[in-house]
């Protein structure tokens, strides 16, 4: 066997000074006779991936739906993007989270909504440390994984959030400001700076590394390939003609996320000058469409990697009344879902919800991109894009806006609408993931059984 053709490990890192850049699936790196078994191998190596892509303050509902008539789909304005991807996707209706209703506790839709989005469970309304809802799902799933990936799973968002103080009507900012919880008494915050998850992704620094010396070493990089260059070069004469391509694309890949993140940091850090604002680091990037992309990116650039199975993206926090200026709309999410009926207010909201569907197709057709072997990363992740809210200005919690895409490994046939018996637990599909995965539980959260439909004719 020619040098060129050496196995090596499925999980193989290029090495330099507090740095482990992990590599993609390439055929050069799969066991035994890689040229001829490597892609037969492909599904069977591709581990399943799991990510839930959660949305604030529900969606105008009247402008969302998918007709079927004489063979054609017709979409409304705010889904009209999904047709791009629609036989990737499973469009699915009729899921409730019946413990996101007040069920005797008065006001606080949006703080329930987000607590009981991924645990099924009712939060107990306090404003104080006596904070308490369930374990969420994508933390059960994690047990599947344990020990196999680097980090066990990964919390990603866009908008800082407050762990105690009243955020809405009584209920606790935590509720509002997490969708990931370890304990019912636990919830995961997420990390809200592309800068720090990239880090944490490829920069583990040597053992006994003081802050400072870290912090030093941080600012001296001016790239994380700078560090792994000679690594890279012995990598490069190992590999095989057609992965050499594939390690030269993601190797520029690495180095475009980088500048983006510089470019972003750069652009964040006049636009608060101008504005006068307070340079503390939690601060959210000002550039929301480029925030979100970029998260985004580290999060396929993380399941490529295999570094983690399960990631958890509050788009925004609950109740967020952020704007959109790249969609020169000025006014607050939150206001403007709160509409009663003003056709302006409206249209705002419909075209901040086709805005949120164009980026998921947008991550949806980037994993499509992402190939290994004969098969995409699509085809192994599932994908659960929504909000535990149904229409915003009504903040009822039936038939919520939820749409599934990818396969998950032959778990989900997708190209279809999937119309649920009405108030069908939302937990049932939780259930099915959780067992899917091999967990032996029999419920999660208030669910019935597992959910009907995610295979044809099922």
């Amino acid at each position: 066997m020619s040098p060129q053709s050496q196995p090596m490990a499925r999980r193989t890192f290029l090495r330099g000074m507090g740095t482990a850049l992990a590599l993609p699936w390439l055929e050069s790196l799969m066991p035994g006779n890689w040229m001829s078994q490597a892609v037969a191998a492909a599904p069977s190596a591709s581990p399943r991936r799991t990510a839930f892509l959660f949305i604030p303050n529900g969606v105008h509902m009247p402008d969302w739906h998918i007709h079927e008539k004489d063979g054609q789909r017709h979409f409304s304005s705010s889904l009209k993007p999904l047709e791009k991807v629609f036989e990737d996707v499973l469009f699915v209706r009729g899921l409730t989270h019946r413990n996101a209703q007040a069920l005797g506790d008065g006001p606080g839709d949006h703080a329930r909504s987000s607590a009981c989005f991924l645990t099924g469970a009712h939060p107990y309304k306090t404003s104080g440390a006596d904070i308490r809802s369930g374990i969420s799902i994508d933390q059960v799933l994690v047990r599947k994984s344990a020990g196999e990936t680097l980090i066990p799973s990964l919390q990603l968002g866009t908008e800082g959030g407050r762990q105690s103080g009243n955020c809405d009507s009584g209920y606790s900012c935590a509720y509002s400001s997490n969708i990931a919880w370890a304990q019912p008494d636990r919830p995961i915050p997420h990390e809200i700076q592309p800068r720090r998850v990239f880090e944490r992704l490829f920069l583990k620094g040597p053992a006994g590394e003081t802050a400072a010396a870290r912090q030093i070493r941080i600012q001296r990089r001016s790239s994380i390939l700078d560090f792994v260059r000679e690594d890279a070069a012995r990598m490069q004469k190992k590999l095989g003609q057609a992965d050499r391509g594939r390690f030269d694309e993601f190797l520029s890949g690495i180095r475009d996320l980088e500048r983006r993140i510089d470019r972003l940091e750069e652009l964040d850090a006049l636009e608060k000058q101008e504005q006068g604002l307070a340079q503390f680091e939690d601060l959210s990037p000002a550039n929301y469409q480029e925030h979100l992309r970029l998260m985004n990116e580290l999060m396929l650039l993380a399941f490529r990697l295999d570094l983690t199975r399960v990631i958890t993206f509050m788009w925004s926090n609950e109740g967020s009344n952020r704007a959109h200026p790249h969609l020169d709309i000025r006014e607050g999410h939150h206001i403007l879902t709160h509409h009663k009926g003003n056709e302006e207010q409206i249209e705002r909201v419909k075209k901040i919800n086709h805005w949120q569907v164009s980026e998921f197709v947008r991550v949806v057709e980037r994993m499509k991109q992402i190939r290994e072997g004969e098969h995409s990363l699509l085809d192994s992740t599932t994908l659960v894009f929504g909000s535990a809210i149904s229409d915003g200005n009504r903040h009822n919690h039936d038939d919520l806006p939820v749409i599934i895409a990818g396969q998950g490994n032959g778990l989900i046939d997708t190209g279809r609408i999937l119309h649920t018996p009405n108030r069908t637990p939302m937990c049932n599909l939780f259930l099915s993931l959780a067992q899917a995965e091999g967990q032996k539980i029999a419920q999660f959260g208030d669910s019935q059984g597992v959910l009907k439909g995610l295979k044809s004719g099922s």
